[in-house]
């Protein structure tokens, strides 16, 4: 599901935000609104992205939220030979209002 970056003003504050790392310099943003995780769409109606989380952390500059994460999942696990992991790999780390821009 998806929600218009110009619709988060109606669902301030926002319980949380996350920024999904990609790859290098690629960087999604998705919001947990009333329990429900929604990417986040542009103007064009596509998945926002971004090549720094700095540029999203400025994006979300006037939009009151609870708390930022930098979400990264490895796939290191998926290499061949490698058994199946039994849990989630993902890294959630607490990102925003650092004050870097």
């Amino acid at each position: 599901m998806g929600i218009d970056f110009t619709n988060l003003q109606h669902h301030q504050p926002i319980q949380k935000v996350v920024i999904h790392s990609l790859d290098m310099a690629l960087y999604q943003v998705s919001v947990v609104i009333n329990n429900i995780e929604y990417y986040v769409k542009d103007p064009r109606g596509e998945i926002l992205k971004a090549n720094s989380p700095l540029h999203i952390q400025k994006l979300f500059d006037d939009i009151a939220y609870h708390a930022m994460v930098l979400r990264h999942s490895s796939a290191y696990d998926e290499m061949c030979g490698q058994p199946t992991r039994q849990q989630d790999n993902t890294l959630e780390v607490p990102y925003g209002k650092n004050g870097y821009y």
